[in-house]
C-alpha cells in the first residue's frame, strides 16, 4: 500500500517550502509565551506579563486575516517580507524595552506592532492546495499540517521557555524573532511553489473581508470554541497536576493529548472517507463535544491522562475537515484569507480559554476549570449541528450555479 504522505513530498518543491514553513511558524508558538516569560522574571509581574502577550494575541488574529488578504491580491513574495519586517521591529522593541526598563506603555506599543506576524500555516497550505486542489492528496496535505501545527506548539513553548530561564529573560522572544526572519525569507525566495495570483471574480467584492461569508462564520465560530478547549485543557491540567503536587506530571498529560491529536490527524488523513466533508463535520464536532463531559469525572493523574488522550484524538480530525470545508467554499482567489480566518479563531480561542479558565481555578479549583472547556463543547456541538446543516445547503446551491467561483462569493458578499 502506498504511504499517501511520501506522495506528497514527490512534488516539486514540496520538502524545501515545508522546512521553511516548519521554521516560520514555531515563532507563533514561541512568542506570547516567550512574553510572559520573560517580563513576569524582569518585572515580577504576571499582569503586566500577560497582558502585553493578550496585545499581541489579538493583534495577531485582527492583522493576520488583513495581510492575508493582501497576500491574495499580490502574492506571498510581495506582502510576507514587508509584515515580517513589522513584526520583527516590533519584538526587538519589546526586547529593548524590557532591558533598559522602558516605561511600561511602550511595551503594549511594541507588542501592537509584533502582532503583525502573518499566519504561516495558511501561507503553507495555501502552496499544498495550488499544487493538489481538486484532488484527494489535499486533504492528506491538510493532515500534515495539522500534525505539524500541533508540533509546533509541543517544541515552541518549552523552547521559549526553557531559553528565557537558562540563558537570559529576551532569549525565548530572540530565538522567535531570528527564527520568524530566516523562515518567511527562506520562504518567500521559494517561487516555483508560492500560489499565482488570480484574477477577482467578475461580480464579487474582492475589497470586502471573507468573514462575510456566513460558511466561514460557521467554521471560524467552531475553531474559536475548539481552541477554548485546548486553551482550557493547557491551564486546568497543569493546576489540577499542582494540586495533587505531581506538577511534573502535567506535561506526561498534556504530551498524550498532542500524542492522540497528532496520531489520528495522521491517520484520518490516510483514509479515503466516503462520507461528504459537512457529515465528517457533524460527527467529528458531535465526539469533540462528548469527549470533554468525562473532565469532569476525573480524580487522578492516570484518569486524566487518559481523559486527555481520548479528548485529543478528535482535534486534529476536527481541524482538518474545517480547512477543506473552506477550501471548498471560498473563492479560490481569497483561499488565504480563509484559512486565516480559521487559524485566528483558533488562537484566540486558546488565549480566551486559558484566561477564563485560569479566573476558574483562581475562583473555585482546578477541576471547576473544566466548566470553561464544557461550555466551549456546547458551542463546538452548536456549531457542527446547525454549521454543517448550513454548509451543506451552500454547497449543494454552489454546485447548482454556473460558474462556481463567481457565484460562491457574490451570493453571500451583496447579501
Amino acid at each position: 500500500m502506498a504511504n499517501p504522505y511520501r506522495e506528497l513530498f514527490a512534488a516539486p518543491g514540496s520538502v524545501r517550502f515545508s522546512l521553511a514553513g516548519f521554521v516560520a511558524r514555531l515563532p507563533i508558538a514561541m512568542i506570547a509565551i516567550g512574553i510572559i516569560t520573560m517580563l513576569s522574571q524582569l518585572h515580577g509581574s504576571y499582569g503586566l506579563a500577560s497582558g502585553v502577550a493578550a496585545v499581541f494575541v489579538l493583534t495577531s488574529a485582527l492583522m493576520a486575516p488583513q495581510i492575508s488578504r493582501l497576500v491574495d491580491r499580490y502574492g506571498q513574495f510581495r506582502v510576507l517580507p514587508f509584515a515580517a519586517a513589522i513584526s520583527v521591529v516590533g519584538i526587538l522593541v519589546l526586547l529593548a524595552c524590557s532591558r533598559w526598563q522602558a516605561p511600561n506603555w511602550t511595551l503594549f506599543v511594541a507588542a501592537f506592532l509584533a502582532g503583525f506576524i502573518p499566519s504561516m500555516p495558511a501561507m503553507i497550505r495555501a502552496r499544498w492546495t495550488a499544487i493538489f486542489r481538486g484532488s484527494p492528496q489535499l486533504k492528506t496535505a491538510y493532515a500534515m499540517e495539522s500534525v505539524v501545527d500541533e508540533l509546533c506548539f509541543i517544541i515552541g513553548p518549552p523552547l521559549a521557555v526553557g531559553l528565557s530561564v537558562a540563558l537570559f529573560p529576551q532569549a525565548g522572544p530572540l530565538v522567535a524573532v531570528l527564527l520568524l526572519a530566516v523562515g518567511v525569507f527562506a520562504l518567500v525566495m521559494q517561487r516555483g511553489t508560492e500560489p499565482p495570483v488570480q484574477p477577482a471574480s467578475n461580480n464579487g467584492r474582492r475589497g470586502e473581508s471573507i468573514i462575510r461569508l456566513s460558511t466561514v462564520r460557521w467554521l471560524a465560530l467552531l475553531m474559536l470554541a475548539l481552541g477554548a478547549i485546548v486553551g482550557t485543557i493547557d491551564i486546568v491540567s497543569v493546576a489540577f497536576a499542582a494540586e495533587l503536587e505531581k506538577p511534573a506530571a502535567a506535561s506526561i498529560v498534556l504530551s498524550l493529548y498532542a500524542l492522540g491529536s497528532c496520531g489520528a490527524g495522521l491517520l484520518f488523513g490516510a483514509i479515503q472517507w466516503q462520507w461528504s466533508l459537512t457529515r465528517l463535520l457533524f460527527w467529528s464536532g458531535l465526539a469533540t463535544a462528548l469527549s470533554t463531559l468525562p473532565l469532569l469525572l476525573v480524580g487522578n493523574i492516570a484518569s486524566l491522562a487518559l481523559v486527555m488522550f481520548i479528548s485529543g484524538l478528535f482535534f486534529a480530525p476536527t481541524m482538518i475537515v474545517c480547512m477543506a470545508l473552506i477550501e471548498q467554499s471560498v473563492p479560490s482567489e481569497r483561499l488565504t484569507e480563509g484559512l486565516t480566518w480559521l487559524i485566528s479563531g483558533l488562537n484566540v480561542g486558546i488565549a480566551a480559554g486559558a484566561v477564563s479558565a485560569g479566573q476558574m481555578v483562581d475562583w473555585q479549583g482546578a477541576k471547576a476549570g473544566f466548566v470553561v472547556a464544557l461550555v466551549a463543547a456546547v458551542v463546538v456541538l452548536f456549531a457542527a449541528v446547525f454549521g454543517s446543516r448550513h454548509i451543506a445547503a451552500t454547497l449543494a446551491n454552489q454546485c447548482n450555479t454556473s460558474p462556481p467561483s463567481n457565484s460562491r462569493t457574490s451570493a453571500e458578499l451583496n447579501s
